[in-house]
């Protein structure tokens, strides 16, 4: 089913290949013809049939957080191609206007209102990412291979270890770059998922390092990487975040489609 979806799914698809461990959900154990998989991070993607009445009500009573058992913020997306995201915009409706979260009201309503956002799935264009590493000029740093050890130390932000069982598991099927400034990691480019022949990007800076290019330097890296083996270099992000989306551009992304992205209520 996710080899028939439009948009990017390798975060659920490393779930399902048992990459990571995660949470995965059906309407029927023995005939299955829709899923909700959850990954550790706070992803989540609704897919397949919409017959099944039980099914809608599990999934709206998750999504609303009705048990209180979400404590953090999960991101929802639903396979367009299907009727979900249509479902998931009446539960949403009918969640927030019964509880008085209408649109006046979410900034104060917090975490527990549903939030719709934009997510934007990008396809590398070579000609502009080309163009791009021309006109780079120089670099604040040579990007390195990411070890287990900058693995380890990396443990703030967008950071493989929510992405990869330990350190062992990322070096022996992941890839990444690191920039060092002073030994000290500036900024990491890593694959966040791997699979089927694409490699999702995943990108940190650090605060201190911002606004230098680090975050450049270290994605150059991999895409190259990625296009010396033949791999598909995958970027998707919140419309909302505006620093992932420029740098996409600039590294020779160019939008391809946009869908619906909900912030799940939870408690905080």
């Amino acid at each position: 089913m996710l080899d028939l979806a439009e948009i990017n799914t390798l975060f659920a698809r490393t779930v399902l290949e048992q990459k990571i461990t995660g949470k995965v959900y059906t309407d029927d154990a023995d005939n299955p013809r829709a899923y909700y998989i959850a990954h550790p991070y706070g992803m989540s993607l609704v897919l397949g049939d919409t017959g099944n009445d039980a099914f809608i009500r599990a999934v709206s009573e998750y999504i609303t957080n009705q048990n209180g058992s979400r404590r953090t913020a999960e991101w929802l997306q639903a396979d367009p191609a299907g009727e979900w995201t249509g479902v998931v915009d009446s539960i949403m409706a009918s969640h927030n206007s019964a509880a008085g979260l209408d649109a006046g009201l979410q900034e104060e309503a917090g975490s527990r209102v549903i939030q719709r956002n934009t997510r934007v799935n990008f396809s590398l264009d070579r000609t502009a990412f080309s163009a791009a590493k021309k006109a780079s000029g120089r670099q604040p740093a040579h990007p390195v291979p990411m070890t287990g050890e900058h693995f380890t130390a990396l443990d703030q932000g967008v950071v493989p270890r929510f992405f990869w069982r330990d350190a062992a598991h990322f070096t022996a099927e992941g890839a990444g770059f690191v920039l060092l400034e002073n030994g000290e990691i500036a900024a990491a480019a890593f694959s966040s998922c791997l699979s089927g022949g694409q490699l999702e990007i995943g990108i940190e800076t650090m605060p201190a390092h911002r606004g230098k290019g680090c975050a450049f330097a270290a994605s150059l890296a991999l895409i190259e990487y990625c296009l010396d083996r033949g791999l598909e270099s995958v970027w998707a992000c919140r419309l909302e975040n505006t620093g992932s989306y420029r740098l996409a551009q600039k590294l020779g992304f160019r939008p391809v489609r946009t869908l619906p992205y909900y912030r799940l209520a939870y408690e905080t």
